[in-house]
């Protein structure tokens, strides 16, 4: 390519840790062509149009770590490949993301770089990129770009694919305790926090602990009142109606002001509030009837609609209505009115990032002023105060307001209902009182109640109703975590899996193992295709039957398609001989400078998503592996074939611990201290030939086994067993006859 263009060339999802970052990223090799010649100091009128169009660059510190860093590159002079990471993140983060990470990075290849972006989620990022290309070379050639239409653009695809903020809330209070997550579905809420044995699982404000029979109670509001009035909840007198006649004559019985809304209805649809005529009940009871599978007809609550939200059988988070009006101005109909004093609020949108709604003209708002003797096109008096709707829009956090009595019935209510996470409607004139000396009532107990409200309100102090929720499933110290292994290396990589994986079964644990033989519950093998990758080690972490999973990952799994885990408890790497890898595919050289990826930068990934309490089994004979110990957040155990090795030695110096080899048989040393398990000949796996490989791997295993504070017994155990399917069967009849020969007896007779 010679000319002034940008072409993707390749893309890569890494949907784990990788080189770059610890959370997913995208990798897009791009060829930037002509533009190689003309950083962005040399592009006239480029750097003007790009500030212009994306002001809020400013906010981008890039290297210089300050204020306006990245602008101050673009006016220096600075790449177009460059241009255009920032450009992406800023596209996304106008799109309604968090802040994202960055980076470019040159290849070999002139002109070609991989430029690497924070992915939220695929079709979003490579919107963003597409998107950012476009601006950049309509910057470049001086042409027109709707901006508004690119950031409305991005917006529309986050909504819809981006997680909505009721679940995100609950994503980032488990992962601000450490919990990790699984999006289960690409574009939807349903998500699994922790994995294995330890995870829970949440669909918006829903979690698995949601019974279906509460959330099926919820949805009969007339079967909800009675449960809850059986224990002395306070509820709105009604019935369930058959007809508009029906509905009127329950209307008198109870007494007008009444309420008309679905049996089954959410969302505040088909609900009308307020009614005083027949002609009034009889309207809204026809556009209820379609709403739900019937119709309530209820006496109508004085006050204002309070949601209030009750979590594990706690109050977390309370909001109220308000009524929407309008004043007149003798000029404006009643819709520009609305859209002028009302619609304007920056806080109201169609997005569930606005957490305020656009008020339209619906027919409940018809039935309000027609009270009125309005309509949409009516122009009202000066000063006139028209009310559009009631009860619209929880923008007010009241939280610190609700009396504790009023906390205890509403606990009560979801309690009753059976419902972990509950929205209960009530209404009343003060929820500070309590609501039997003012006539107040629950109206609705709704389960998946929305969680925007508390999260982002119009006015009033934001709720951390997300860590409600997971303190709520975990409890208070809980990481939703099992103890989970990762393998890594050039070579032995897939013995020493096997190995951990054995000693984890030796233990009594339910153990998973994904490696290239394929996939194995326990003794099971339930898989026979390579599953080191990123898919494989993922089946393991979402199977909550595993009790303790290791993976196998070699580096063209973390250059390809990053770790599927975030972090482990034990990351093992065995050695690291770059010339016996070709890892050209992703441009990796054995050695090289800055912008170079070498095997030792792959490698390293495994150590540096050890969690802080956890270890990283390293070789102190690999120069390289070694190396990697002042990198680890947690704890470092060496294995070395010759005890005598100086990086071993110094490390056992310095109180540590290591696992080697002495007298022929295989020793565990922490310091000074001393644990001798079995001799070498007693492992089937090391074989009469004891080939320095694989006592290498053995150490590495049972390093591993040690670090997850196995016991001695299942340590020599597993060292004693390991490699028995190995053997030739003949040999190993021999071996099971000789173990099950009685001891010989002293010459003397003596025990």
């Amino acid at each position: 390519m010679s000319k002034k263009e940008i072409i993707i060339r390749d893309i890569i999802s890494l949907r784990g840790p990788s080189i770059w970052t610890y959370p997913p990223a995208l990798e897009a090799w791009i060829d930037i062509g002509e533009f190689e010649d003309y950083p962005s100091n040399k592009l006239p009128g480029f750097t003007e149009r790009l500030k212009a169009w994306l002001p809020s660059l400013v906010e981008h510190r890039c290297n210089y770590g300050e204020h306006g860093g990245f602008l101050r590159r673009l006016d220096e002079g600075t790449w177009i490949g460059h241009v255009l990471e920032h450009v992406a993140l800023e596209l996304m983060t106008l799109g309604g993301l968090p802040d994202g990470f960055g980076r470019t990075r040159e290849t070999t290849t002139r002109g070609v770089y991989k430029l690497v972006v924070s992915n939220w989620q695929d079709d979003i990022t490579r919107t963003a990129l597409d998107i950012g290309i476009a601006l950049i070379m309509a910057a470049v050639e001086d042409k027109p770009f709707d901006m508004a239409e690119a950031i409305t653009t991005m917006r529309r695809r986050v909504d819809r694919k981006y997680l909505g903020p009721s679940t995100a809330a609950i994503v980032n209070a488990g992962e601000a305790r450490g919990i990790p997550a699984i999006r289960l579905l690409e574009d939807g809420n349903l998500v699994q926090l922790g994995y294995g044995a330890s995870a829970r699982r949440i669909w918006t404000a829903e979690t698995d602990q949601t019974s279906a029979i509460a959330e099926t109670i919820s949805r009969d509001k007339d079967l909800t009142k009675e449960l809850i009035s059986s224990v002395g909840v306070p509820v709105p007198e009604g019935r369930e109606v058959d007809s508009a006649d029906d509905a009127w004559d329950a209307a008198e019985d109870i007494g007008v002001p009444v309420v008309v809304k679905p049996t089954d209805g959410n969302h505040g649809r088909g609900v009308f509030i307020d009614l005083t005529t027949k002609e009034e009940v009889a309207k809204a009871y026809a556009i209820a009837v379609e709403e739900g599978s019937g119709v309530l007809v209820e006496r109508s609550i004085q006050g204002i609609e309070h949601r209030l939200l009750v979590v594990g059988g706690k109050l977390v988070a309370a909001n109220r209505s308000d009524l929407i009006t309008i004043t007149g101005d003798g000029k404006s109909s009643v819709q520009a009115l609305i859209d002028s004093q009302i619609n304007i609020d920056p806080r109201r949108g169609t997005t569930e990032l606005h957490p305020l709604s656009i008020i339209r003209i619906d027919t409940a708002a018809k039935i309000e002023l027609e009270r009125q003797g309005l309509d949409a096109d009516s122009v009202p008096a000066k000063g006139r105060e028209v009310l559009i709707q009631r009860n619209a829009n929880h923008a007010f956090d009241c939280t610190d307001d609700v009396h504790p009595e009023t906390a205890q019935v509403v606990a009560l209510a979801a309690r009753v209902v059976g419902l972990d996470i509950a929205g209960i409607d009530l209404v009343c004139k003060d929820v500070s009182k309590p609501l039997g000396e003012q006539g107040g009532a629950i109206v609705e107990v709704n389960a998946g109640p929305s969680l925007l409200m508390h999260i982002k309100p119009g006015i009033g102090k934001p709720r951390p109703v997300g860590h409600a929720i997971v303190n709520n499933l975990f409890g208070a110290s809980a990481t939703g975590r099992i103890p989970l292994v990762g393998v890594t290396g050039t070579h032995g990589k897939n013995a020493v899996a096997k190995l951990v994986a054995h000693l984890i079964y030796l233990s009594g644990q339910h153990a998973g193992l994904a490696c290239k033989d394929g996939i194995y519950l326990g003794r099971r093998q339930v898989q026979k295709t390579n599953a080191a990758n990123w898919e494989g080690g993922r089946r393991l972490l979402l199977n909550r039957a595993v009790q303790a999973a290791v993976i196998e990952n070699g580096a063209p799994v973390i250059l390809g398609e990053g770790l599927a885990y975030d972090r482990c408890s034990v990351g093992i790497v065995t050695n690291i001989v770059p010339e016996d890898e070709d890892l050209s595919r992703w441009d990796v050289q054995p050695t090289g400078g800055e912008y170079y990826t070498t095997h030792r930068s792959i490698f390293r990934t495994q150590v540096d998503v050890v969690l802080p309490s956890g270890h990283a089994v390293l070789n102190a004979e690999d120069e390289l592996v070694a190396d990697f110990a002042d990198l680890c957040d947690g704890e470092v155990v060496l294995f070395a074939v010759d005890p005598a090795n100086p990086t071993f030695v110094a490390h056992l110096a310095a109180g540590k611990r290591g696992v080697t080899v002495a007298d022929n048989r295989v020793v565990l040393r922490n310091g000074s201290d001393e644990i001798r398990l079995c001799r070498l000949i007693d492992a089937p796996y090391i074989g009469k030939t004891k080939a320095p490989k694989q006592v290498a791997n053995l150490l590495a295993g049972v390093a591993g086994g040690w670090a997850m504070d196995l016991s001695q017994e299942v340590l020599t155990t597993g060292i004693k067993t390991f490699g028995l399917e190995q053997l030739d069967p003949s040999a190993l009849l021999l071996l099971r006859a000789k173990k099950s020969q009685p001891a010989k007896k002293p010459a003397n007779g003596r025990k």
